[in-house]
């Protein structure tokens, strides 16, 4: 367990692109998982809204309301109180500046983040700018942006044609124009996304976007085995919990149906005199 710690600036993430120094991204969903970035000494805790599949069974991003952030946010903040918190905006919670000043104001007092990161580049730069204006920092997601996913048809990689990955040059450029602090590359070849990194003057992290960022981004729950349902290919399992919890699992209700547990050990005691006397008045109102 690390020593208490600073937590890490806007000045610190933004110079972390002159300093060479790679940044730690994980998007955590809960207290827990929180506790756990922490404890571990990640840079930036992410507070994604992917918590509405791994937390909440949903099939993707979409069904995350602001509510649900907050309230995930909230939980992630107390759990680490040291550690720079970004809250993702979900879906249509940033489709017009007024809606996006409201949301965003929302995830600083109640969400009690960092910074804020909605998903866009050029076509949302007006938003992302008067974000930055009213004084709340703020960041920006691009390349496979989940929130935009039925226009693509799917989970694609994005930037395959020398076009398509102009397109998020252009993107990159417009975000960085509009004051944010860092943008985010989702599914990106790695060379183009090392190329456009190395346009910026702003920091990238990237997740299924290579080893030219910035820095990197992985879901807390993928990269420790916790989410099962699908493992996307740019997530390295660092760690298998659900087959360690299944296991515990398993055997806790084999020793409850056995009658091995709880044994003395996990149970309370009670003086003898005392339980001599309550049985002496168990049976005595049993005979009344």
């Amino acid at each position: 367990m690390q020593d208490k710690r600073s937590k890490r600036t806007i000045a610190e993430i933004r110079d972390s692109k002159k300093t060479g120094e790679k940044m730690v991204y994980m998007s955590v969903p809960d207290y827990t998982s929180a506790r756990w970035a922490e404890m571990a000494g990640v840079d930036v805790a992410v507070v994604g809204d992917s918590l509405a599949m791994v937390a909440h069974g949903h099939p993707s991003t979409i069904p995350a309301t602001m509510d649900m952030m907050i309230l995930h946010s909230a939980a992630v903040r107390r759990g680490a109180p040291n550690t720079f918190v970004l809250g993702c905006m979900p879906y249509q919670s940033y489709n017009t500046v007024d809606r996006a000043l409201a949301n965003a104001a929302r995830f600083m007092q109640e969400g009690m983040c960092d910074a804020v990161k909605p998903q866009g580049g050029k076509s949302q730069a007006h938003i992302l700018k008067a974000i930055v204006d009213a004084g709340i920092p703020c960041a920006s997601h691009i390349g496979l942006t989940p929130h935009t996913i039925a226009m693509f048809g799917g989970f694609k990689v994005q930037g395959r044609t020398a076009e398509t990955a102009m397109k998020i040059l252009e993107d990159a450029l417009a975000i960085q124009d509009a004051g944010c602090f860092m943008l985010e590359f989702e599914a990106v070849p790695a060379k183009i996304a090392k190329v456009i990194s190395e346009q910026l003057e702003i920091p990238t992290i990237g997740i299924g976007a290579g080893a030219g960022t910035d820095g990197q981004i992985l879901l807390c729950y993928d990269l420790l085995g916790v989410f099962t349902d699908f493992k996307p290919k740019f997530t390295k399992r660092y760690a298998n919990l659900t087959e360690v919890a299944v296991a515990g699992i398993r055997r806790y209700v084999e020793e409850v149906k056995a009658g091995i547990f709880p044994d003395e050990e996990h149970s309370y005691a009670v003086d003898e005199r005392e339980y001599e006397r309550f049985l002496a008045m168990v049976e005595h109102r049993r005979q009344i």
